[in-house]
């Protein structure tokens, strides 16, 4: 499995990818973002926080406290990638404004297209090789063909067969969790994810940049008066990250196969994954917190 991975481990973090995607547009219609037009702030806003604070976050966050190597690639992957999935279920569970949550999902994942390569620019520029350069026509390339289009299809296809597309949306969120189990196992058998090299030292600093962006999410919307459903609409955005395609990212910037930045991009791997863990404790404990004042 271990050598498997190492060869196709682009094929197996674009499968995830792309199956999460179809998912998620097969849950989309038009009529879920007619709520940006008809109240314009609380989605500007939330775009702001995302697109602005989110990163300036990270920014602060790496200079602050020294972060560099596969660390620092990894926070500021997680800081340029969209709001995941997952944060419309959690925004839900939450009593937030799902609407909301939905249409900066699904603005933030377009905007992403021009906004990644230009934030992974300006955080990372000085954690890469010295002979590094960021492939901005391939990762706007990557992000279009396998988020975008997918995403795209997903939505076409509950326009056109609405009654089977609740069936096809929770079979390729399947498909998308297993590909990310096999891309665990993967890395683990190939010996990628291996704690003792991260070291207790880079759990913490990963640890610390939940927290920071768990702050960053509370304070930003209610520092704009904004109401407790938008507040916990976007909270949840700027905690839940889209994990899917900072996986597909690291396998396109810094391969298992590329002897040159493999201990580089394990440390990112791990950064990647290990934040996903934790955002997946953070927004339960929110939402326990959340729903009984919403009762």
């Amino acid at each position: 499995m271990g050598a498997l991975y190492v060869e196709y481990e682009y094929w197996f973090a674009a499968f995830q990818l792309v199956m999460a995607m179809l998912g998620m547009g097969a849950t989309l219609t038009a009529r879920d973002f007619r709520d940006v037009v008809r109240e314009p702030r609380p989605v500007t806003l939330g775009l702001i926080v995302q697109i602005v604070l989110v990163p300036l976050a990270a920014f602060v966050f790496l200079r602050a406290l020294g972060v560099h190597g596969g660390v620092a690639v990894g926070i500021a992957l997680i800081a340029s990638i969209p709001g995941g999935t997952t944060s419309n279920i959690f925004t839900f569970f939450a009593r937030g404004n799902s609407a909301l949550s939905i249409s900066i999902t699904g603005l933030t994942t377009i905007a992403c297209l021009v906004t990644t390569p230009l934030i992974l620019a300006a955080l990372i520029s000085d954690s890469l090789p010295a002979n590094f350069t960021m492939p901005t026509g391939q990762i706007v390339n990557e992000i279009g063909f396998t988020l975008l289009l997918p995403l795209a299809l997903g939505m076409l296809y509950l326009y056109l067969y609405p009654r089977a597309a609740v069936g096809v949306s929770k079979w390729c969120i399947r498909a998308s969790l297993l590909g990310i189990v096999l891309i665990v196992i993967g890395s683990i058998s190939a010996g990628r994810l291996n704690l003792a090299a991260f070291g207790m030292n880079n759990v913490m600093l990963v640890v610390l940049f939940t927290l920071a962006l768990t702050v960053t999410g509370w304070i930003a919307p209610r520092l704009f008066s904004l109401s407790r459903p938008d507040s916990t609409a976007i909270e949840f955005e700027v905690i839940v990250r889209n994990i899917n395609l900072g996986v597909l990212l690291k396998a396109s910037l810094f391969p298992a196969s590329a002897v040159a930045t493999g201990e580089l991009g394990d440390a990112v791997l791990f950064t990647l994954l290990l934040y996903g863990a934790l955002q997946l404790i953070v927004a339960p404990i929110l939402i326990t917190i959340y729903r009984p004042r919403a009762s």
